[in-house]
This record gives structure tokens, C-alpha cells and sequence, in this order.
């Protein structure tokens, strides 16, 4: 990675475009990620911009749990981000009225700092947000400007008011985002089919022996009754890299929490329903509480009203950590032991091209929903029913072998070389 640097661009708000920008850290000439809306000596006047777009979106997410007000605020809300039908297709490139008010805040000043201090070093821009991505190519950024498409579809906002006329280039995780930024008018040439970036200390080389290992010990926790492996069982013998014998961990599910921390509560109502085996130390728990400290109370909190204090360091694992960076590079490697990812479908639903199941908790917002239909439809994602009744349904998937068809489905279908790929196209 020596001759091949980049200026890697975030935004901190919620946790969707810094995973993303994570894995592209090693491109950085510090192997840091800039933060548009964060950065040393940020204007005061662009910051205030940043936090009141930041603030009012964490306020309707977990405003959205109050009821029917809270449905229907967050349902005008939703209506600004909503994501047109594909069919029939036609010409998308029609701005929306939230894209040229991004754009008059743009041609009043918002952005030009963080560019004029980029362009001292003209490395290429690759960045997980289109804001920053606008901002380079409105104040003539000298360099190469990507931008990576962070969900299974995008609204029009991800790209330019002339999308024909922009020279910012496209990296999609899948072929229906392509084929939707082609609808919104960006050229072809400037779309790139490169997955998403996945991190690479859970891919190893590009052998992939790394996701392979993990998805063979992983196969053995959610096929207890062999039906997968006899269905599969050419695949699995050829493929995975494990004695089918030997388990490396007790089964093992991760809560990942989103960055409002929204759906706390409903994953207790998962713990509760899970107290016997948890007790039994016959399940391992993750809970992700991400860098909230309120979260990770709020669970530390619970489990002792659970009387599950005991379990927690042992097969109760809380993950937070104060540092973004130190969060991601903690929940990478325990993802590695975990066997179905509980999440709402976010940015995570890429993840399940490591072979790790998604259980879907519900949506939040049109994007997500894209999200998970994306995941229904090649097969790697789980829907969840009630949270109540998790001991029973929960082990239903096991034992028919949803869950580890789903692991499978994932890695086959999801395309895990995101990082290496984006790197080729930078850096040739």
C-alpha cells in the first residue's frame, strides 16, 4: 500500500459511511479517515450546517418509537430520502428540491475549506458520502474524486444537479445500484461494479482464506441436524476449510445497534426470551453498543436486572469502545466468531457477503427497506418474528438449515473483493 495513497472522506453521522470508509483507511497517507463534518479547523459556520442535518436525524430515529406522532413524523421525513421505483425506467435526473438546497448551501461557502486544504496534497478523494464528493468537484478539486455508494440502492441526492456533465466517479456495491445512477444520469464510463468495501482483516488475501475458514467453523454451529451439509455436502468437503467434527465456539449471535441506538429495548426482549441458555453459557451474546456509552449502560444495566451479571465478560460480551476507529477494528474481530448477525438492514447487509447470516430486525427508513428486499432476494437475510418467542423460531432456522443456506447465500452472491477491487481502479 506504500505508493498508493488516497484522502479517505467520511461524515460521523450515524455509523453507515464511516464502516465504510474504514476498510479504505490503508489507502490514507496516516491511515486515518477525514470527517467532512469534524475535522481540525472546520469553519464554525460549516459545522453548525453539518450538526443540524446530524441532530435532527438521530431525533427522528429514535422520535419514531413515540407512538403514532412518531410514525408519522418520521413518515415526512422518510418522504424527502424516499427512494423512486426502478420500473418503468425512464429519466431520473430531474433534481429534488433537497438537492439543490445541498447545492446553494455549497455555492454559499459550505465545504470549501475542508477542499482548499485537500488540494495542498491532490491525492484522489475517496469518499463514503456525496456531499463531500459535490463539494470537491464545486471548487475544482485538482484530483480524482470516487464516491462509494453505501447501500443496496441510492436516492437521487448521490448524484450531481448535471450528472452527465460531473466527473465524479461511481464505485457500486451491486449491479441494481449501477443501474440506478445510469437512471439518475451519471455516465456509464463513471460507474464502477466493485462491491462493498469489506474489511480486509476479515477476508485475508485474495485467496480468501481468511472468510473461508470462518464460514466453514461457522457452518458447523448452524447446521446441528447436517441438513445443509448433506444438501451442500460437495460444496462444503471442497470449500471450507474445517474438520466437521471439531466446532470452534459455541453458537454465537451478535446485536449490532445502530448509531441512535433506536432498537435497545428490543433486543432485551430477545435477552429475556434467551435467559435459559444464556444462563447455561449454551449461546454466546454480543451486544455492539458502538461508541454510546448510554447504550452499553443501558445494557449492563438490564442484564443485571435480568440477573444475567454474572455472564457478562464470559458468554455476555458488551462491545462499545470511545474511539470510532477502535469500535470498528473490535467488532470486525469479533465478527469473526459470530453466527447470525442481528441488525436492522443498514449498511451492515454487506456483511453477509462474509458468509454471516442477517437476521433483520425492522426497518428504519426507505433506504433500509431497499435494503432488505435486496437481502430477501438472494437469500441471505432472515426476517426476525417476534422477539418474544425467539427460543422457538430461532432454533427452528437452525435446525432446518435457514440460517446456514442464508451464510452461504451470502457469500456467494454478495461480493466480498470490495476493498481490493476499489483499490485496482485507483491505483492501477
Amino acid at each position: 500500500m506504500k505508493n498508493k495513497k488516497a484522502h479517505i472522506v467520511a461524515v460521523n453521522m450515524g455509523y453507515g459511511h464511516q464502516r465504510t470508509a474504514y476498510p479504505l483507511r490503508i489507502f490514507s497517507p496516516d491511515e486515518k479517515v477525514i470527517n467532512a463534518n469534524d475535522y481540525e479547523g472546520i469553519p464554525e459556520k460549516d459545522k453548525k450546517v453539518w450538526e443540524s442535518s446530524r441532530t435532527f436525524y438521530e431525533f427522528i430515529s429514535r422520535f419514531k418509537r413515540v407512538s403514532l406522532i412518531g410514525n408519522i413524523a418520521f413518515a415526512t421525513f422518510n418522504k424527502f430520502q424516499q427512494i423512486p421505483s426502478f420500473y418503468p425506467r425512464r429519466d431520473l435526473s430531474k433534481p429534488t428540491f433537497g438537492l439543490k438546497k445541498i447545492f446553494s448551501l455549497i455555492d454559499k461557502g459550505w465545504g470549501e475549506d475542508l477542499i482548499s486544504k485537500l488540494s495542498k496534497n491532490p491525492l484522489p478523494i475517496i469518499t463514503s458520502f456525496f456531499i463531500p464528493a459535490f463539494m470537491a468537484e464545486e471548487f475544482n478539486y485538482p484530483g480524482e474524486i470516487y464516491c462509494v455508494v453505501s447501500d443496496a440502492d441510492c436516492s437521487r441526492a448521490w448524484a450531481p444537479l448535471n450528472p452527465s456533465r460531473s466527473k465524479i466517479k461511481y464505485f457500486a456495491p451491486n449491479l441494481w445500484v449501477m443501474n440506478r445512477l445510469k437512471l439518475y444520469g451519471v455516465k456509464s464510463e463513471n460507474i464502477f461494479l466493485t462491491g462493498f468495501p469489506l474489511p480486509l482483516e476479515n477476508i485475508g488475501t485474495k485467496k480468501q482464506e481468511v472468510v473461508k475458514k470462518d464460514l466453514g467453523a461457522r457452518i458447523l454451529n448452524l447446521d446441528p441436524e447436517k441438513r445443509f451439509h448433506d444438501k451442500y455436502k460437495s460444496f462444503v468437503d471442497r470449500s471450507m476449510k474445517v474438520s466437521h467434527n471439531k466446532k470452534t465456539h459455541i453458537l454465537s449471535i451478535m446485536f449490532a445497534i445502530g448509531g441512535a441506538g433506536a432498537q435497545k429495548e428490543m433486543v432485551m426482549e430477545y435477552i429475556k426470551n434467551l435467559y435459559d441458555k444464556i444462563k447455561k453459557k449454551e449461546i454466546k451474546i454480543y451486544l455492539s453498543a458502538g461508541i454510546r456509552k448510554e447504550v452499553s449502560d443501558y445494557f449492563t444495566k438490564s442484564l443485571k436486572a435480568l440477573k444475567l451479571q454474572d455472564n457478562i465478560g464470559k458468554n455476555i460480551e458488551i462491545i462499545y469502545e470511545e474511539d470510532i476507529n477502535k469500535y470498528f477494528e473490535t467488532f470486525d474481530k469479533k465478527l469473526r466468531k459470530t453466527d447470525v448477525l442481528w441488525t436492522k438492514p443498514s449498511e451492515l447487509c454487506f456483511y453477509s457477503g462474509l458468509g454471516v447470516p442477517i437476521l433483520m430486525a425492522p426497518t428504519i427508513g426507505s433506504q433500509e427497506d431497499y435494503n432488505k428486499n435486496w437481502l430477501l432476494g438472494i437469500g441471505a437475510g432472515v426476517p426476525q418474528i417476534n422477539p418474544k418467542y425467539a427460543s422457538q423460531w430461532l432454533f427452528d432456522y437452525l435446525d432446518s438449515g435457514r440460517f446456514a443456506e442464508a451464510a452461504l447465500a451470502g457469500f456467494i452472491e454478495v461480493e466480498n473483493m470490495g476493498t481490493y477491487n476499489i483499490e485496482k481502479i485507483c491505483f492501477g
